[in-house]
């Protein structure tokens, strides 16, 4: 008898895990792993790390509620710091595994990955689709054929429920005993534990895991009732209660956009069905868009000159790109969102569009330099996502339309015409 080997990235859950599912079921047992990769750590080409505080805390709270999970079911997580490939490749061997299986990202280094694993591993390697709220069968046209825009590809897909049910996991036969395998989980968590030392006080406090997830999936739907005025009030710039807040959860996989949506459905159906409902499930849409499109663009989502070829004429100024990160601008607005960044992690949706624009257009400064930023910051930081809305405002995405550039002034006396946001976060 062989355990089994589970490599958990963006899928950090049991519930609608069809690998998780699929490895339960035709094997006694099995035992998860979790890799740390080292060059998260280390700064990149465009001046970042690849995380900081905010989401690795986020993390590290996912993961042990992902162990918990897993412990519940009679298996266990490993949870290991280095290059993913080499550790995964090594605990398997270590272990004498039957089998490994691995969810499917649209990342093109997490393909890449896969792809080394699959090589060196003298084993099967199982893929799942477990990130898309759509798997590839469901799409009605072949990923090379994803329409250029968005709207073409909601008008094609939003009538259109995926049709794989939730799958639900069999229990394992055979508990995992971990032995003398060494987890670094525990004292990763001591070394970047929350406290109040680590985070400031004005941070909104995300809590990782999919405990947290369902429970605020729950309360902005079927608690507060807040979906059912969702399309007003998603455009504020600070707080807790305009907007779902389920971005971090999805990010990291606590929680499945299936989910989601089935909650969404589900309270149209208990309650109310209306144009904010619907809003939030066009947003997963939008979520969805970005995750093909990187499928079908690879490498192309972090060049230059983006999925259309097209140059955007813009440059890297040193000084500005730093004004810009730690909020020191010549915009107290801009600054105001990017210390509420810092701060928390976390940026409003008309944030992110209004700096991003800002440092495109008034500063000139290559766009990618700006994704990276996001990527080190975010606490729900999704490299398509991320790198698709940078593509998209820079002109050289999916947006037929070019460069977007936001009137700063105008977007201020629109979204904070008394400066509460902005006296908030920068003082007068």
């Amino acid at each position: 008898m062989k355990t089994a080997l589970y490599w958990f990235r963006y899928d950090l859950r049991l519930a609608d895990n069809p690998g998780w599912t699929q490895l339960t079921a035709t094997q006694d047992s099995a035992l998860g792993v979790f890799v740390l990769p080292q060059q998260w750590f280390r700064q990149g080409r465009y001046q970042c790390k690849g995380i900081d505080r905010h989401r690795l805390i986020f993390l590290l709270e996912s993961l042990r509620d992902l162990r918990e999970q897993l412990r519940q079911v009679g298996s266990d997580l490993v949870v290991l710091q280095g290059d993913p490939v080499t550790e995964v490749v090594a605990l398997a061997q270590q272990l004498n595994v039957g089998a490994v299986a691995v969810g499917d990202h649209p990342g093109s280094d997490e393909a890449d990955q896969v792809a080394r694993v699959k090589a060196e591993l003298d084993v099967p390697l199982y893929i799942s689709e477990n990130f898309t709220l759509f798997d590839r069968a469901e799409l009605p046209f072949a990923v090379n054929d994803l329409p250029n825009v968005f709207s073409q590809f909601r008008k094609l897909i939003e009538k259109r429920p995926p049709t794989r049910a939730l799958p639900i996991a069999p229990p394992l036969r055979t508990r995992v005993m971990l032995g003398d395998i060494y987890c670094e989980l525990d004292s990763l968590c001591v070394q970047f534990a929350r406290n109040n030392e680590t985070l400031p006080s004005n941070s909104l406090h995300f809590s990782g895991g999919t405990h947290a997830g369902m429970q605020q999936l729950d309360y902005f739907l079927f608690e507060s009732h807040l979906i059912a005025n969702y399309k007003q009030t998603r455009d504020q710039l600070d707080g807790w209660d305009f907007s779902s807040k389920l971005s971090p959860w999805l990010a990291f996989g606590c929680l499945s956009a299936r989910q989601v949506v089935e909650s969404i459905r589900r309270y149209e159906s208990k309650h109310q069905a209306n144009e904010s409902t619907y809003w939030l499930y066009f947003e997963i849409l939008w979520r969805e868009y970005f995750q093909w499109l990187a499928y079908r663009a690879g490498k192309k989502m972090f060049a230059l000159r983006g999925i259309q070829n097209k140059n955007p004429l813009l440059s890297f100024y040193p000084n500005e790109f730093m004004a810009w990160c730690y909020g020191n601008t010549a915009s107290d607005f801009v600054n105001a969102f990017m210390r509420q960044l810092l701060n928390t992690g976390w940026m409003s949706n008309r944030g992110r569009q209004i700096v991003a624009s800002y440092l495109i257009n008034e500063l000139g400064v290559d766009w990618r330099y700006g994704a990276a930023w996001f990527e080190q910051q975010l606490i729900d930081y999704d490299v398509a996502a991320n790198w698709g809305n940078w593509q998209y405002l820079a002109g050289v995405g999916t947006d037929p339309r070019g460069r977007r550039h936001f009137n700063i002034e105008k977007q201020q006396q629109t979204h904070d015409p008394d400066l509460t946001f902005t006296h908030h976060w920068i003082q007068p």
